[in-house]
């Protein structure tokens, strides 16, 4: 099934491609954007679901000194979030506070918490562990894996190890695992490497064509998804690394991002770039097709049969529940809501906001 979006829109000024859900906003439904802009000021922008579910509301716009390529949320404290930025010649990160009296200031000012500095090349991502409190960041560039101290009422934050991928590696992103706050996976072109913070040494990897974007599945341990460029979707059982459980085809590019609904079993958001996920997770999908796809998908091991990853026909439910088409531009960032598990942001390039519900679509029971 596919149609044009039913969503809440909302337009941000210039071009963007990273959104996030504020995890620690637990009385609102809210998502924090930022924009990628070579020449004009960049912005921050804080919004929230409104209580009727029917409007998206700016509840704060921040001035943000450079383009913005990777924007993560505090998963602990609403008012913090990090970016990556880039000047035109190089690229840096930092961790931010919004003021605490935003909403009565007429042009409040971003506070820098903290500036990680110590990257040489590309800063692709900073990640925070997803399932509570840790003083802990992590930062990966292109040859490099960072573990930061993080002290927020000190404004500091400090190298605690230091880790290179190798010679032949060229790291692009990562996950960090919500079980395990020791554990880390790194996507690495052809591969996903896996980490232990506490020795930063790989201990294990999986061989996978060019991988975009991985994530973790927060409801189930041992699984993961990868996002690959040509070939789709694919998701593992870490206990059983050869071959993927499942493969999610479909769009007719490549994949962009990849991100497991923090509720709801099966359900992935997944934004990509002209290729289609396939039966295992709820996912969604989106990319340079301008779409985003609803995928309901299975994501345990026990449905295999004699080896094989793919079910019998008689077996099968179509996995595509929905595509969502109406975008004029790549989409290249996808948050699905903690507080409200099925409602998910979709943002494109060209700077657009789409609020979701995806409750009409899901499987009945």
């Amino acid at each position: 099934m596919q149609g044009g979006s039913s969503g809440i829109g909302y337009g941000l000024k210039y071009q963007a491609r990273c959104i996030s859900d504020v995890k620690a906003d637990t009385d609102h439904t809210s998502f924090i954007t930022g924009t990628l802009s070579l020449r004009e000021e960049n912005e921050v922008h804080l919004l929230r679901l409104s209580s009727g579910g029917t409007e998206l509301i700016c509840e704060g716009l921040f001035s943000h000194p450079n383009e913005i390529w990777d924007l993560s949320s505090c998963p602990f404290d609403q008012r913090i979030f990090s970016t990556v930025f880039s000047t035109g010649e190089s690229f840096g990160a930092a961790v931010w506070q919004i003021p605490e009296l935003y909403g009565q200031l007429n042009s409040p000012q971003l506070e820098r918490i903290a500036s990680l500095d110590g990257h040489v090349g590309k800063v692709n991502c900073i990640l925070w562990w997803p399932s509570g409190r840790n003083d802990k960041l992590i930062s990966i560039d292109e040859e490099n894996l960072f573990l930061w101290s993080l002290d927020c009422s000190r404004k500091a934050a400090q190298v605690q190890s230091k880790e290179s991928a190798g010679m032949l590696h060229y790291l692009s992103g990562g996950a960090w695992d919500p079980h395990d706050v020791n554990a880390v996976a790194a996507t690495c072109e052809s591969s996903v490497q896996f980490w232990d913070l506490r020795t930063m040494k790989k201990t294990s990897s999986i061989e996978c064509g060019h991988v975009c974007n991985v994530d973790y599945d927060t409801r189930k341990m041992h699984i993961l998804v990868t996002a690959e460029d040509e070939s789709g979707i694919h998701i593992w059982d870490l206990r059983m690394p050869k071959v993927p459980i499942n493969e999610l085809r479909g769009h007719s590019h490549w994949t962009w991002a990849v991100s497991c609904n923090p509720e709801y079993d099966g359900l992935i958001l997944v934004s990509l770039s002209l290729s289609l996920i396939s039966p295992a997770f709820h996912t969604r999908s989106g990319g340079t097709d301008s779409t985003v796809n609803l995928w309901f998908a299975s994501t345990t091991s026990d449905e295999l049969t004699s080896g094989s990853v793919v079910a019998s026909p008689s077996e099968k439910l179509d996995p595509l529940l929905f595509s969502f088409n109406d975008y004029e531009d790549s989409v290249y960032g996808l948050a699905w809501s903690s507080r409200e598990p099925w409602i998910f942001a979709s943002l494109s390039y060209d700077g657009r906001v789409v609020v979701e519900s995806v409750k009409p679509y899901l499987p009945r029971k």
